[in-house]
C-alpha cells in the first residue's frame, strides 16, 4: 500500500471528483488550516453539531440510539462541554476510489487542546460526507470552529482492487449527507 501524494490527490479530485468542495492548497491565514497538504487533504467541519448531554438521563447504545442523548446547535462555533463528545460532518462530500483506503486523523493543533478526532477509515468505494466524531477530554468547555480544518484524510492505494467494496456491500452509511447516527 502506497500513501498517495499531493498531485495525484489533485488529480483524482479534478478528473473523478473524488473530494467536492476542493481547495488546492493549504489555507491557514487566521484559521485552523484546510485543504490540500503534501500528503492528505485537511478537511473542515460543517456548522451543524450534535452535542451530546445528560439533561434526560438518556444512555448511549449503538444497537438503540436515541436522540434525547444530545442537542443540535448550528453556528459558525460549538462550544463542547467538559469531558464531552461532539458528533458534526465534513463540508466535503468524498467518493473513494475502489483501490483506496482513506484514513482520518485529527489535527494536532486541536489535539493540543485535548479535542481529540476518532481515526476513522473511509473504505473503497464509500461516499458521502465523513461523520465526524470529536471528544473533549479536558475539564475545561473547548471551542471548535465551523468552516475550518478539523481533521486530516491519508490516501493509501492497494496494490489491486478488493474482490468487494464498501458499495458492493450496500454499506449502512453510503451517500450520508449531514450527521449520520449509528445504525445497526
Amino acid at each position: 500500500m502506497s500513501i498517495m501524494p499531493d498531485h495525484w490527490i489533485r488529480r483524482m479530485a479534478a478528473e473523478h471528483g473524488m473530494i467536492e468542495p476542493f481547495v488546492e492548497s493549504q489555507r491557514r491565514e487566521g484559521t485552523i488550516s484546510f485543504g490540500l497538504s503534501s500528503y492528505g487533504y485537511d478537511a473542515r467541519v460543517a456548522d451543524e453539531f450534535k452535542i451530546f448531554t445528560n439533561v434526560d438521563n438518556a444512555m448511549v447504545d449503538p444497537k438503540n440510539f436515541s436522540e434525547s442523548g444530545f442537542v443540535t446547535r448550528r453556528g459558525e462555533t460549538c462550544i463542547v462541554p467538559p469531558n464531552s463528545f461532539v458528533l458534526a460532518h465534513t463540508v466535503e462530500y468524498f467518493r473513494i476510489p475502489r483501490d483506496v483506503l482513506v484514513i482520518c486523523l485529527g489535527k494536532s493543533t486541536y489535539a493540543r487542546c485535548g479535542l481529540i478526532v476518532n481515526v476513522t477509515p473511509l473504505e473503497p468505494e464509500w461516499e458521502g460526507q465523513v461523520t465526524i466524531e470529536i471528544s473533549n477530554t479536558t475539564p475545561l468547555p473547548a471551542r471548535i470552529y465551523a468552516n475550518e480544518g478539523i481533521c486530516q484524510f491519508l490516501f493509501l492505494q492497494g496494490s489491486s482492487a478488493p474482490e468487494v467494496s464498501y458499495k458492493d456491500r450496500a454499506g449502512k452509511y453510503m451517500h450520508q449527507r449531514g450527521v449520520a447516527l449509528p445504525k445497526l
